[in-house]
């Protein structure tokens, strides 16, 4: 049994992810967002904000077989609408929080024969997209930070990949999708005809876990119904 550590269980893509690797591990979730569902899963669960809280209070396995970092933002505004403080929040959000419990866990991870660490991204970095300057630029920055790592850390058989969505059918994207005329849209906009969903992603992320991706390091892998790379 693995030891998994995942950050933004609380809900959609992380409480996903949790929901499916606590079935053959053993899972340690850490979110802001407590959700009554999680009481259901066979996880340790800490309520912290990972941007401030103390990791030091959280006692982690010696060993740490994976690391997923879900946290995300979904920040959509005409670029002369955007502070500095919005770049900010959202790099924050996306990349300093994914380095801090990268580096708190990294010693844990070395440990380990084969530790993977997920990370998310988004089809708007490969993309261009109007209004998603701020998320675009912190998830670009969770690509190179992914490439980088992924050679950096290869000599201790750390492998590191990112997953990146189109729009998910989420907590975070609900008011993309809070009616059905808006759904319908946004799936029309998808060579597929859809929006994604928290359980696809989270069987990526499952599987980029698994001994089953064990020759796979330094990847950005879409999944996003392929709009970053079919035109009809």
């Amino acid at each position: 049994m693995k030891n998994i550590v995942i950050i933004g269980c609380g809900q959609g893509i992380g409480f996903a992810t949790a929901k499916i690797v606590s079935q053959n591990n053993h899972v340690i979730g850490i979110s802001k967002t407590e959700n009554s569902e999680i009481e259901n899963l066979n996880i340790e669960f800490h309520q912290m904000d990972i941007l401030n809280g103390n990791l030091n209070e959280i006692t982690f396995p010696d060993v740490v077989d994976g690391l997923v970092y879900a946290p995300g933002s979904i920040n959509l505004k005409p670029f002369n609408r955007l502070s500095t403080d919005d770049f900010k929040n959202d790099f924050e959000i996306n990349v300093l929080g994914a380095v801090k419990i990268i580096q708190k866990l990294l010693p844990n991870l070395k440990k380990s024969e084969s530790a993977s660490i997920v990370l998310f991204s988004t089809v708007a970095a490969k993309l261009g997209m109007p209004f998603h300057a701020s998320i675009s630029a912190s998830k670009s920055a969770v690509e190179g930070l992914t490439k980088s790592l992924a050679a950096e850390l290869s000599a201790q058989k750390i492998r590191v990949n990112a997953i990146a969505p189109s729009l998910t059918d989420t907590h975070l994207a609900s008011q993309l999708l809070s009616t059905p005329e808006k759904r319908e849209a946004s799936g029309k906009r998808h060579p597929l005809q859809r929006v994604g969903n928290a359980e696809e992603m989270a069987n990526m992320a499952e599987f980029l876990l698994s001994e089953k991706s064990s020759w796979i390091t330094g990847q950005i892998i879409s999944i996003d119904g392929g709009m970053g790379s079919v035109k009809l």
